[in-house]
């Protein structure tokens, strides 16, 4: 499940913080719609933390370290920055960061690293039938790409092409090597 939104995704901007009053409005109106889990996991941002508090969740939420966003190892240097501020700044390393999966020129992750994190991580919940099979993980958009990119194949260079909404569920089913995916099903309805 995507977190709910603050001003920082949608300025592309690199910012840790909670869901603005917006946000949190809309996650409160999306409780009880989330799936019954066993258990549910948050990511270490703000925005993920604040929205594992919704009712039903706040009392499983746990720390996912596979689910952690890809620029926080970089998050300190460029906290608040948008990125057109960054790519004027630094036009080569932002080039390189978004066109090339490999490159990690800005200290952080390259996007095969959180494809391979998060897919070891996604793999190890073993699917259908598993032990930890019933769960919900509240993770920023760059995870639920990397999870799309792992369940699917995908090469990485489709990272980027993935757009995630706030509040909505990616819903992997299957088991390792064989994942589906349920994209993009709404908790809560966007303001238009």
């Amino acid at each position: 499940m995507s977190p709910a939104v603050n001003a920082a995704p949608r300025e592309a901007r690199c910012d840790d913080a909670p869901p603005g009053r917006f946000g949190r409005e809309r996650t409160w109106a999306a409780a009880g719609l989330t799936p019954g889990t066993g258990l549910a996991l948050s990511g270490s941002s703000g925005r993920c933390r604040e929205t594992t508090t919704v009712p039903g969740l706040a009392s499983r939420a746990e720390p996912a370290q596979a689910g952690r966003d890809l620029t926080r190892r970089d998050l300190t240097r460029r906290a608040g920055r948008r990125l057109d501020d960054v790519a004027a700044a630094e036009p080569e390393r932002v080039t390189a960061w978004l066109g090339a999966p490999s490159a990690a020129p800005h200290s952080g992750e390259s996007l095969r690293d959180p494809a391979g994190r998060v897919g070891t991580w996604l793999d190890s919940l073993g699917g259908a039938g598993a032990p930890g099979a019933n769960f919900l993980a509240v993770a920023e958009a760059a995870v639920v790409r990397a999870a799309v990119v792992h369940g699917l194949r995908l090469p990485a260079e489709a990272f980027w092409r993935l757009d995630v909404a706030w509040l909505t569920l990616t819903e992997p089913s299957g088991r390792p090597g064989r994942w589906n995916v349920g994209l993009g099903r709404h908790l809560a309805t966007p303001a238009g």
